[in-house]
């Protein structure tokens, strides 16, 4: 119990305990003592009060010190015998009670003093705890905004290459673009001089006039459709969810492809299903998937010598859930071996393709709710299948 030193002294903070304990019991004694000499009827309590103070503030062994040390005192001044540590019989019980009392409240006080530093050294491992969470809390918000950050970093990165997706498939369709906005022009330009023809004549022809003007107002609103639609597929990448109807979509972009499909020698055949439910989301960015698959239809079928060449782009209602469009070609079909991967980024079978287009598409369409996926044509070329949720469908599970 007691400790030395490496010097072979006992240690002062080991034994100091001890040595409370017997002046404790001393300061007690001699209070009753002199308590007793004044007539004062001997107050023993002193001596448990000395038990508890010792317990107390030195622990179990200090408290049982002075436990023995006051029984001892008890009966050598109080009980009979007096002046006798010998033990009267009629005494035992009174001596008994008292030692009972004596070691209870050592104990007892031992227990709270254990009670109390358990209690400190919880609070101090609270304390501890709370300041490691505070710690925790903070690095975990630290990583939280570089992840935040990291997250926009990459959407950002994503509405580029989207962007250069786009701006790459339009620029192999350029000549067809180019002929699909000559032709309102040109018509403007002829519906124009016939209307001046018509005014100039004597008298002036006006109802015919009249709807030569009407044709110039008409093919400048084909124009513009044109235009907005090129706008609308060239402007970055940032969604607008709007509702839309995807014939209209749809038919905006084959407009834009016909010199394609003229100057490639592709038949279109068409199957949109009137009546559809308007659709919820991003209209340029559904337009650039139908725009995609129906370039990489065009190239299937233009890669190798074979006819027929038909391209047939179809849409319908897939139950009450989905909006279904496909396109069909009779181009050189899927292979088996590198199927599976053609979803993949940076996958491509063309010799200049970056392998983006497709990976893409399915980003936009599963980023509006709905699934791509291709299988094979009969009797020969690919399909591409892709649905989204009618707008009041879609978000719902």
């Amino acid at each position: 119990m007691m400790k030395l030193d490496r010097g072979g002294w006992f240690n002062i903070r080991a034994i100091a305990p001890y040595a409370v304990a017997l002046a404790s019991v001393a300061a007690a004694l001699a209070g009753s003592r002199w308590l007793d000499i004044h007539a004062v009827t001997a107050p023993v309590s002193l001596l448990l009060c000395a038990v508890m103070c010792c317990a107390w503030f030195g622990g179990f062994g200090p408290g049982v010190l002075a436990s023995i040390l006051s029984i001892l005192a008890f009966k050598y001044y109080y009980a009979a015998p007096l002046h006798s540590l010998a033990a009267d019989v009629k005494e035992i019980p009174r001596l008994f009670v008292f030692a009972l009392s004596a070691l209870f409240a050592g104990l007892l006080s031992a227990a709270q003093r254990s009670a109390a530093q358990s209690f400190r050294r919880a609070r101090d491992d609270l304390a501890g705890s709370v300041q490691a969470l505070e710690q925790s809390n903070t690095a975990l918000r630290t990583e939280n905004a570089e992840r935040i950050r990291a997250e926009e970093a990459l959407r950002n990165a994503q509405a580029d290459l989207t962007r250069v997706a786009r701006l790459t498939t339009m620029g192999e369709l350029a000549a067809s673009i180019a002929h699909e906005v000559n032709q309102p022009l040109m018509a403007v330009v002829t519906n124009a001089d016939t209307c001046l023809r018509w005014l100039a004549k004597d008298p002036p022809d006006l109802d015919e006039a009249r709807e030569a003007a009407k044709r110039t107002v008409g093919a400048g609103h084909r124009a513009s459709d044109i235009i907005r639609t090129i706008r609308t597929l060239a402007r970055k990448s940032t969604t607008e969810a709007t509702r839309f109807d995807v014939n209209s979509a749809i038919s905006d972009v084959l407009a834009l492809t016909s010199g394609e499909l003229q100057r490639n020698d592709v038949l279109l055949e068409t199957e949109l299903s009137a009546g559809l439910e308007p659709v919820s989301g991003d209209r340029g960015q559904i337009q650039q998937v139908v725009l995609n698959l129906t370039v990489n239809a065009i190239e299937a079928m233009t890669a190798e010598k074979h006819s027929p060449r038909v391209l047939r782009v179809s849409s319908r209602m897939a139950g009450q859930q989905n909006v279904l469009v496909a396109v069909a070609d009779t181009g050189t079909g899927l292979d088996p071996t590198t199927a599976d991967g053609i979803f993949d980024a940076f996958f491509t079978t063309k010799p200049d393709g970056i392998g983006m287009g497709l990976s893409i598409c399915r980003s936009i369409v599963e980023a509006h709710g709905g699934r791509l996926w291709a299988s094979p044509n009969s009797p020969q070329g690919s399909i591409f299948r892709f649905t989204v949720p009618p707008a009041g469908q879609r978000g719902r599970k």
